[in-house]
């Protein structure tokens, strides 16, 4: 069963077929996606392949993807989760997004709060890693602020738009949080 995590204002859950609007709001959004390495989606139908790659990459243990939705309001402002997941070597990357109605809220650094939490506890992860691009200001600053540690730059790692971006790698352990 998928979990479901709360924080004081926030429900992490299952991404599902009735989220491809919330999916295609966000990643139709090229303030969202100009630092994700990926292309801004152009139609729903997009979304919904969104969707069913978050479920399959659950379903074959290589991810988990959780929709963010507020307490007391339905639909999601984003999505949170874990990629690259290795059980056999306990790590994984994180990855996250969210709506730019949101932003500057606290909502994305609850969220990552909890999943990384949920990440060590649950999944028994020792290595929780991320990969930001340079320009991501204000992600950059969020992974330093609770504690991730910068390990270096990868050059011409991410394309955007056909373009080679250099990225930071980040790291957190679990004896180090």
């Amino acid at each position: 069963m998928f979990p479901i995590l709360e924080t004081d204002r926030l429900v992490l859950r299952e991404i599902t077929r009735e989220d491809v609007e919330g999916i295609f709001d966000c990643f139709s959004n090229i303030d969202v996606t100009r630092f994700y390495g990926q292309d801004t989606l152009e139609s729903i139908e997009q979304a919904e392949k969104f969707v069913d790659f978050f479920s399959k990459n659950y379903n074959e243990k290589r991810g988990i993807r959780w929709g963010i939705e507020r307490k007391g309001t339905k639909g999601i402002i984003g999505t949170i989760g874990f990629n690259a997941w290795l059980p056999k070597h306990k790590r994984a990357e994180i990855g996250y997004e969210i709506h730019p109605e949101h932003w500057r809220k606290g909502y994305t650094s609850e969220a990552v709060s909890k999943v990384l939490s949920y990440g060590f506890d649950i999944m028994s992860l020792n290595r929780i890693g991320a990969v930001v691009f340079i320009d991501n200001e204000a992600s950059n600053n969020l992974l330093l602020k609770i504690g991730f540690q910068k390990e270096g730059v990868l050059r011409d790692y991410m394309y955007q738009n056909g373009v080679a971006y250099d990225t930071y790698v980040y790291s957190l352990l679990k004896n180090s949080k």
